[in-house]
């Protein structure tokens, strides 16, 4: 038996999944989302190197760089997946995912192009829709 196949039911994920958002913007008034913090860690970076350029950047005027509960949010996404992959014995250390090699096959030139257009059209989404 394959040790993915004792994951979550998709259903019960699902169902939780919704529910946390709808506490969310019951609790918070926000919504659940990621983008906007990756955006931001990209300022806190480039504000090491350059801060005035930061400072006069349209977007960061309008969303400054920092810590809150979205930047939390975004750590505790890792270390849940991390706590939870190692109690459920799936984790380990894997260069490619095996849904990826078997797609793509060993060129790494397929896996980085995929990754790239998949990731920008992903990162363009949400960003059209103010994430």
């Amino acid at each position: 038996m394959n040790r993915e196949e004792n994951g979550w039911n998709p259903y019960v994920a699902g169902a939780l999944t919704g529910l946390l958002l709808i506490f969310s913007v019951w609790f918070t008034g926000k919504y659940v989302g990621a983008s906007t913090t990756f955006v931001r860690t990209a300022g806190f970076i480039e504000r090491v190197f350059n801060p005035e350029k930061v400072a006069q950047m349209e977007y960061f005027k309008k969303e400054m760089p920092k810590v809150d509960w979205q930047f939390l949010f975004v750590i505790g996404i890792f270390i849940g997946s991390l706590v939870a992959s190692t109690m459920s014995g799936t984790f380990r250390w894997q260069g490619i995912p095996t849904c990826w090699e078997r797609h793509f096959g060993p060129s790494v030139f397929k896996r980085s192009a995929a990754a790239f257009i998949g990731g920008t059209i992903a990162m363009f989404g949400a960003r059209l829709a103010d994430g």
